[in-house]
Parts: structure tokens; sequence; C-alpha cells
């Protein structure tokens, strides 16, 4: 969280979105990715983690628990000044010294072919963003394309082999889209990068089945929070890669007919 100085001189707070928490059973986990070496990293970190915390501590009267998240830094590409962890060094009135720390991973050590033999496809989102300037520029992205065809592909084949189930193709290929249309911003790459994980020629009939409940559940709760057809929309490509079609055509089946 952050501090904002308002109209009237007071202080207003407002969240930072970190860029990735998972909770996996009571362990959770923060990912933070990073395309440069920057000297505000750990201290950032510390702020998000603390946010993070917030929403899973336990108090009462004079006493509060506050569990941290395990935390790690992916830096996309690596420098001589890249460091090889991240500390984050807790210093107590009373003269006590915690040392809060992970090793950073450096994805330029890992090669697709890798990252689908050891199995680690949270990164596969984050092993794209090291296109960034080619996606948002007039540079070719063949080769951000020629990737993304080959996680496709990966995926499909393990699924086929029941080493990936339904839910965790389809939330592996939402979230690679997620992040692409973060980097893309709606430009011209967009759609073709989108369609490489989110195409019809991949869907199987049971992640047909899994993507329609997830839609309809996305439908439901964006129309119960109030949101409008323009932002449900884009939830339903962002987060299970769904085409604008596609997506409309759920919204038309699914939303209720507000009058």
């Amino acid at each position: 969280m952050t501090e904002n100085e308002t109209a009237d001189g007071s202080k207003a707070i407002e969240e930072q979105i970190s860029d990735f928490v998972i909770k996996i059973e009571s362990e959770i986990y923060l990912l933070e990715c990073q395309s440069y070496d920057d000297g505000s990293m750990a201290i950032r970190v510390a702020e998000y983690a603390f946010f993070v915390a917030r929403q899973f501590a336990e108090w009462d009267i004079g006493h509060a628990t506050i569990p941290m998240p395990r935390f790690t830094v992916i830096y996309i590409k690596r420098t001589e000044k890249t460091p090889k962890a991240t500390v984050i060094t807790f210093t107590f009135p009373d003269g006590q010294e915690v040392d809060y720390e992970s090793p950073n991973v450096i994805l330029e050590e890992f090669t697709k072919e890798y990252i689908v033999e050891k199995r680690l496809f949270p990164y596969i989102p984050f092993y794209i963003a090291r296109y960034e300037k080619d996606i948002t520029s007039e540079n070719s992205i063949e080769n951000a394309v020629k990737d993304l065809e080959h996680f496709r592909n990966e995926m499909v084949r393990l699924h086929k082999k029941d080493e990936l189930s339904d839910d965790e193709i389809v939330d592996l290929m939402g979230f690679v889209n997620t992040i692409i249309t973060h980097i893309t911003n709606g430009n011209k790459n967009e759609e073709r990068l989108v369609n490489i994980m989110g195409g019809t020629v991949i869907e199987t009939e049971s992640e047909k089945l899994i993507r329609r409940g997830k839609a309809q559940e996305i439908i439901e709760m964006g129309q119960e929070f109030g949101l409008d057809d323009t932002a449900i929309l884009k939830r339903l490509q962002e987060k299970i890669g769904l085409s604008l079609e596609t997506a409309s055509a759920y919204l038309e089946r699914y939303g209720k007919q507000l009058v």
C-alpha cells in the first residue's frame, strides 16, 4: 500500500497490486516478475508481502499474528548486478534482527524445453514476458509465436497423457493470456497471440465443459458486483482466454437481462 496526499492535504491509502499471489493449501506465495535490476526491489517486495500478509492475519486485543508469504523475484534477464537472492532484514528496537530471504529465479537460464521437462508450468507466463519489447513495438513477434506454440503443443500433449488435468490446462492457458493482454494492451499483436492459447483447434470436449462453467461463474459474479458488459467481456478474455466473439456469446447465453 502507498500513501498519496489528497486535495485537502490529508493522506489516503491506496492499494498496490502485486504481480502474482498463489495460495496452495495453507501456503501463500508472492511472485514478483522483474525485467531489469532495480535497487528498490527488496523494499517493494516487503511492501507487497505485508499487504498480502494483512489479508491472512489473525488478531485479538493486544496481539496479532501476521503470516508472511513465501516470495520469489523472477528476473527475466540477467546482468552482472542481478542478485542471486533477495534479502529483507527486519531490525527491531530491542536489537533483534530477522532475515526474510529467498533465492531469485533467473529465467534466462531456463530453456522452454527445460521448463516443460521439469514441469515448471507457472513460469510460462513470465517466460513469454521476455518478448515484451517486440510485442509492444513494430518488431517481429515470430519468436514469441514460436515459443507460445511450443508451450501450447506440449501442454496439449501432456493433457492427452493425463499429466495435466482439464482445470490445469485451462488455468495455465488463461494465465498466459492474462500476461499477453496486459503486455499488448489492445495492440495489433494481441489477437494473434491470445488465439494461440485460446483457439478452438486445441480445445477438447472436456475443456469446453470446463470453460463454459468458468465463463458462467465469471458472468454471474461480474453482474452481482455491478460490472458492465464491457468489463465482464474483458474478464472472460483475460481469465480463460476466450475470443471476443465467444465471450459475447457466453454473456448473451448466461447473463441476466438487466432492465
